[in-house]
């Protein structure tokens, strides 16, 4: 009696120590991918993204997870992109012009006065986005899909009408945004280049007072409060992106990889129509702020395309944007435009 109970103890044991085993080996193979970025805690980015992730961890039982690190706890998006290159962080939630020096045609978009409405985004968004999530996977960064930053006005403390008014404007671009650095060159302006955690700052102390800017942004980041003008013409349009590193996405499984890219890619998709309706509201809560806009008459806003007409070939000739993606852009446009002819003005 006393050798059974022995071999069952020694039995019971064994199987207890190999569940233990079979626990640690699987909490070894899980992965915990950091992600930082600006996104403010509680905003439709944050929730979307801790959504997006639950599922995740639930769909690959636990061996995939993510950490955010919101509202710049990691620092700019430039410091975001330093810490995944060292590897102290995974990925980000960033600004497409953050990328811009990896992967430059990323910034085709907000080419000035490209698009004419957001149909016509739209239409060019749905072509292209896999083109350009494809060359970041290229230069070393997985993407979930684009979200929508929305179209770019001109904010100010004192009205901007005419090119000619924003002459002697102290005007902010943001770091490594060359397609904004030769806009307003384009104007005669030497421009004022901060990170995005510094424009706030700026216009308080007046290092800066004009801003270019999407109505969500200036909201968020609380820039309204220090503009008093609004050019009523949008300019350019934005996007951002989730990335991660290429490398620390590959030590997941091929079945894991395809789980984490369907969840995250319906999360941006989510996203991005959350920006939408969101840029909306915040267009019309900033008409009911104490703000002006200015809206100039037709041959104003022809008189400000023409300035930076000649922005695509010069970026072009510089290697900044690749005669390729441009055309492909255009050529999308005309379609639409030709499909849509009589509904554009």
């Amino acid at each position: 009696m006393f050798v059974k109970t022995r071999r069952r103890f020694i039995m019971t044991f064994c199987a207890v120590l190999m569940g233990m085993l079979f626990c640690y080996a699987d909490t070894a193979r899980a992965e915990t991918f950091k992600i930082g970025t600006l996104s403010p805690e509680g905003s439709v980015w944050m929730e979307a993204m801790r959504e997006g992730a639950d599922l995740v961890e639930k769909k690959t039982e636990n061996r995939v997870r993510f950490k955010f690190y919101p509202s710049g706890v990691m620092g700019s998006d430039q410091a975001v992109l330093r810490k995944i290159r060292i590897g102290q962080l995974h990925g980000g939630a960033v600004v497409a012009g953050s990328l811009s020096h990896l992967y430059p045609d990323l910034m085709i978009y907000g080419l000035p006065f490209l698009f004419n409405s957001l149909k016509e985004v739209d239409y060019v968004r749905e072509r292209m986005d896999p083109i350009l999530m494809d060359g970041l996977e290229k230069n070393g960064f997985v993407s979930f899909g684009m979200a929508e930053g929305g179209f770019v006005y001109v904010m100010s403390n004192s009205p901007v009408r005419t090119v000619s008014d924003l002459a002697n404007k102290k005007v902010w671009i943001p770091d490594n945004d060359f397609i904004s650095l030769e806009t307003v060159r384009s104007f005669g302006i030497t421009p004022v280049t901060l990170s995005i955690g510094e424009v706030r700052t700026g216009l308080q102390t007046g290092l800066i007072n004009t801003i270019g800017t999407s109505p969500i942004g200036a909201l968020a980041l609380q820039w309204h409060t220090q503009v008093s003008y609004v050019l009523d013409v949008p300019m350019m349009y934005v996007h951002a992106t989730m990335v991660m590193d290429k490398k620390a996405f590959s030590r997941i499984s091929a079945q894991d990889q395809e789980t984490v890219r369907d969840i995250m890619v319906n999360t941006f998709i989510k996203i991005d129509k959350y920006n939408r309706q969101d840029n909306a509201g915040a267009l019309d809560a900033l008409r009911n702020q104490d703000i002006e806009f200015v809206s100039p008459p037709e041959d104003i806003i022809k008189q400000w395309k023409n300035t930076v007409s000649g922005v695509p070939d010069r970026l072009i000739e510089k290697g900044q944007i690749s005669k390729g993606i441009y055309q492909t852009l255009k050529e999308h446009l005309a379609d639409y435009r030709s499909q849509h002819a009589k509904s554009i003005p």
